[in-house]
């Protein structure tokens, strides 16, 4: 039986009704105490960025008094905007007299009096949990909990139903080769959750320690509970793992993971410094390209096999079935072979483009044989006969997940053949430029004239775009011509949403820390990387399993894939950081715990590149089982330092 189907065993249908209600009722308990939680999101009032109470002029601080280390980035000057005194401020200090609230008679009372205490986001969590839920408590952290979750599966939905679909689109138009795709859109789109999180740390909410701790903990999550349960799942099977490829992933990821230690030694970057961060990903890149050129070269005789990063090619029995899939859906002649392996030289299939973010998916895959699923593996089912009834239990929950999509399905554009809709299609094309234009006056530093300029700006756009959309589209099918301009469209309002889910994730988790006395760097370094990274584990572990050229594939992703993330998610963030800053340095935030954790990857991938050779590279329970033993010591060592700052603070 196909692995892809082991995650239908727990009748998703069931849980993804469930999760549906659960959501529906949390966000309708959100939006009916809107008038005293709902803020706006990027406003300095309410962001733990900017203070008008408290004045500081610092370098580096840490509050004891919460539990929750904070680190500035730089010494900057008190400001005055429009009359009110401003500093940068972290909500831990500003919110370190909430526990005691001398003076006040309740928290609630001390929030209140104190809006600085404010964790970001378009809800006040903090101002949620004690005062609305102020004498139900245990009802205020399950709701913050689901809420938390949401946003984990509005972060990968995203990922998986739109921003994938704009890339693969993207490709095809651009006619990339195969493994220039691979080794630039592919992991982009694999990997955009834990990417745009971490700019959403350094940018939106100036948490960067979050940001920092969030993808080197789902690096360490990877390569160590990621490899290691692979390992243990093909370990009776005696597949052996390509050398070459696995030496030159660990050997980059060594370098990449050698290069951010330089930059918290020295603690700070300049903009060069941060493009040549990135461009040790463009090297990697570079140097991937160039070996399967080489191979594919006539003096080659080595046939193609998935040695490149996540890359279908000639003899790999996945990509084989990719390749059924999307023909005739009938089963490939043994002539037929040669024929599929060309023809996946052309572009990548489907299923690749989400394979890491898959159990988010809504969207139907095609896979042909009798014993694959005809769904992705996550919260599909087929439709059964039986349900013949214009209203059931299923059709109900599947309005209630309204709310989380037409929002997004209303705002991004979408080309694909078997998603399209033209009414959609004219509602994007309209709202779009009405929801950049609301996050634009988002800000507290535009004038009410220009905020008015902005929304008029925006209506005239949307709605010439809408006519235009209405007029030269047609309803059964998507455009055929000017479609570049759709699908960067859709590339680009994927990467808002991000943004806006991104950064509503960073502000909950930071107003956890403050609620539970938890370090926010702590809470990212687990609870985020392992949201993050949850699609990892899952679909490398069902690839590893398929059997073929799956372990390759899963390997090599669960190297390739934290690499990425570390170069391109920290890079790009020191980068936007630098600009900003410019011409002094990016001060690198402060905490002295990242450089045990970036120990502790450097430890998992030595081990594995001591056990696998040693083993003729084939994946043992030796491997998989020192992986798991290096990551539980990880999580009791970073456990009882955040013990030791507590008693200390204490």
């Amino acid at each position: 039986m196909n692995i892809l189907t082991c995650f239908s065993f727990c009748k998703p249908t069931k849980f993804r009704g469930s999760f549906n209600v659960m959501s529906f009722l949390v966000l309708l308990f959100l939006l009916a105490h809107h008038r005293e939680i709902l803020q706006s999101p990027f406003s300095d009032k309410s962001s733990p960025i900017l203070s008008h109470i408290w004045i500081s002029k610092s370098h580096d601080f840490e509050d004891k008094a919460s539990g929750i280390e904070v680190i500035r980035r730089k010494t900057q000057e008190n400001s005055v905007e429009n009359g009110v005194l401003t500093t940068n401020k972290s909500p831990s200090l500003i919110c370190s007299g909430l526990y005691n609230h001398t003076g006040y008679g309740t928290k609630c009372e001390y929030l209140r009096a104190n809006p600085q205490c404010n964790s970001g986001g378009f809800f006040n969590y903090i101002l949620f949990f004690y005062c609305v839920c102020q004498k139900f408590s245990a009802l205020g952290s399950v709701i913050l909990g689901i809420w938390l979750v949401v946003l984990f599966y509005l972060l990968g939905n995203t990922a998986a139903d739109y921003f994938c679909c704009s890339l693969e689109k993207l490709s095809n138009l651009l006619k990339l080769p195969p493994t220039v795709a691979g080794v630039t859109l592919l992991p982009l789109g694999n990997g955009a959750p834990d990417v745009f999180s971490s700019i959403a740390a350094f940018v939106g909410r100036d948490s960067g320690e979050l940001g920092l701790n969030s993808v080197l903990g789902g690096a360490v999550f990877v390569v160590c509970v990621v490899v290691g349960t692979v390992s243990l799942c093909v370990s009776e099977r005696n597949v052996r793992i390509d050398k070459k490829c696995f030496i030159r992933d660990v050997c980059f990821f060594l370098v990449a993971l050698g290069a951010l230690l330089v930059i918290l030694i020295v603690g700070d970057v300049t903009v060069g410094g941060a493009i040549g961060f990135v461009s040790i990903y463009v090297v990697y890149a570079l140097f991937v390209a160039a070996s399967e050129v080489i191979k594919k070269h006539p003096w080659s005789c080595k046939p193609n096999s998935a040695e490149s990063l996540l890359l279908p090619v000639s003899g790999n029995r996945l990509a084989n079935e990719a390749v059924e899939s999307e023909s005739v859906q009938t089963p490939l002649l043994q002539s037929d072979s040669a024929e599929a392996g060309t023809s996946l030289q052309d572009k990548l299939p489907h299923w690749m483009w989400a394979s890491n973010v898959a159990i988010y998916s809504n969207e139907v895959i095609k896979v042909s044989g009798t014993n694959s699923p005809k769904f992705l593996w996550g919260w599909n089912e087929e439709d059964t006969a039986s349900d013949q009834s214009s209203f059931s239990c299923s059709k109900l929950c599947s309005w209630l997940e309204l709310p989380l999509t037409i929002p997004r399905r209303s705002t991004i554009p979408i080309v694909d053949e078997e998603r399209w809709s033209k009414g959609y299609a004219v509602a994007s094309a309209f709202l779009a430029p009405l929801l950049l234009a609301f996050l634009w006056n988002t800000r507290d530093d535009v004038s009410f004239l220009a905020k008015a300029t902005v929304y008029l700006v925006g209506a005239v756009v949307g709605g010439t775009l809408g006519v235009l959309a209405f007029v030269y589209t047609k309803a059964d099918h998507p455009p055929q011509r000017f479609v570049l301009p759709w699908v960067l469209g859709g590339f680009l309002m994927s990467i808002i949403w991000f943004y806006i889910v991104a950064n509503e994730l960073v502000a909950l988790l930071v107003a956890f820390g403050v609620i539970f006395g938890i370090q926010p760097s702590l809470l990212a370094l687990t609870v985020m990387a392992w949201g993050n990274s949850m699609g990892d584990l899952m679909s490398n572990v069902a690839m590893a399993m398929n059997g073929g050229d799956g372990v390759q594939i899963a390997m090599s992703g669960s190297y390739a894939g934290p690499m990425f993330n570390t170069l391109a998610g920290l890079g790009i963030s020191l980068l936007l950081g630098a600009l900003s800053d410019r011409p002094s340095s990016y001060v690198v935030p402060r905490d002295s715990s990242l450089y045990f954790t970036l120990g502790f990857v450097v430890l998992g991938l030595v081990w594995s590149l001591a056990v696998l050779p040693w083993n003729n590279m084939r994946p043992t329970k030796l491997l998989g089982m020192g992986l798991m033993v290096i990551y539980l010591v990880f999580l009791s060592f970073r456990a009882s330092l955040a013990l030791n700052d507590e008693s200390m603070s204490g």
